[in-house]
């Protein structure tokens, strides 16, 4: 199913929100709606899904505007957050439930519980409760339920949020499997940046009610279009006063601007590992974290503080330690615009006199 959005307003009371949003998608696509609590994700879900009226604005499924059909018309599938299964009716009842009230015919729904219980992993679970089940288990039900009546567009509100993370990363693998397979439309809810990046063919940042940038994982990560998006996604730590860094003195020159440098921006390291020690800074150690794979390394230079990553296979730094820091590059921006930097010296370098 294609789906366009046009103009999309609601206010609850006073409260605004979403406002003037607008997107589409193409058919079979798995899009993420990212953002933090509040920003209006859920609610332009549950206007997709008929739960909430718009104020303003036009949906539009497959070309027909919907906003006036009731959520059973408008062919969508709906997984919860929370589940939502019926407690006294075993896997089976639950999935046949949308098909009896549909009126499908007792055959056609025998047959439809099969295939959904073996695309979904629940063989042998049949006949069990929902407190028989864990929780991954209640979320397969549910997922199977949502897509029993052949829905063309699935829409997801935080669908693994209730679940524990070993059991939420391998249901994310099987969602991204089980949609390429179906090739079904899928938007689904979430304001974990790792489940929209691994799982989602695009992303859309909902911020304030607003729509602040859309595309793909890779696209929006390496050219955010606003402070917000490129403050949100990935870890980032905010210069106010970008212009004391070596390499960037350019942006002291126009009033206002200010940094965000991601750790991966960042490299630290003794005097021996750098050839181009004209465009580092010198630093102390604050703090260091062992993270399994890698360290977290924070670095005070002067008032600023930096974070970076090390590698396991580079020499130990010490709390304290002296080292030498080389900004790569930082993300910009002031009222009127963002943009992303290199390095100056690191792209131009001193010239070196002998």
């Amino acid at each position: 199913m294609h789906v366009e959005v046009r103009g999309l307003n609601k206010k609850f009371g006073e409260f605004q929100a979403v406002k003037d949003v607008e997107f589409s998608i193409e058919k079979g696509q798995l899009i993420g709606l990212l953002g933090p609590s509040g920003g209006g994700k859920t609610s332009i879900l549950r206007m997709l899904a008929g739960l909430e009226t718009p104020d303003t604005g036009d949906i539009v499924f497959h070309g027909k505007r919907v906003n006036d059909l009731p959520p059973q018309e408008r062919g969508i599938g709906f997984v919860f957050q929370n589940y939502a299964l019926f407690k006294h009716m075993t896997v089976s009842e639950n999935i046949a439930f949308g098909l009896e009230v549909k009126k499908w015919p007792k055959a056609r729904i025998k047959e439809r519980i099969a295939e959904l219980v073996e695309l979904t992993g629940l063989s042998g679970f049949e006949k069990r409760y929902p407190h028989q089940l864990s929780g991954g288990q209640r979320q397969r039900v549910a997922f199977a339920r949502a897509l029993a009546p052949e829905p063309q567009l699935l829409l997801l509100d935080e669908p693994f949020a209730a679940i524990d993370a070993k059991i939420r990363h391998e249901l994310r693998s099987w969602l991204r499997e089980m949609i390429d397979r179906l090739g079904i439309t899928s938007i689904f809810v979430t304001h974990d940046q790792d489940e929209a990046i691994e799982v989602a063919d695009q992303i859309m940042i909902i911020n304030k009610g607003r729509l602040e940038q859309k595309g793909t994982p890779w696209e929006i990560y390496k050219d955010p279009q606003t402070p917000f998006v490129a403050s949100f996604i990935g870890e980032s730590t905010l210069i106010e006063d970008i212009g004391k860094l070596r390499g960037f003195a350019d942006a002291a020159a126009m009033p206002g601007t200010k940094g965000l440098i991601r750790p991966e921006y960042v490299e630290v390291g003794k005097e021996n590992e750098f050839t181009l020690l004209s465009a580092t800074e010198t630093g102390r150690v604050s703090h260091i974290h062992f993270r399994g794979s890698e360290w977290l390394v924070e670095i005070q230079i002067g008032d600023i503080k930096l974070v970076t990553y090390r590698s396991l296979e580079k020499p130990v730094l010490q709390l304290g330690d002296e080292v030498h820091v080389l900004v790569h590059r930082a993300y910009l921006f002031n009222d009127n615009d963002s943009w992303v930097t290199e390095n100056k010296l690191k792209v131009d370098p001193l010239p070196v006199h002998i």
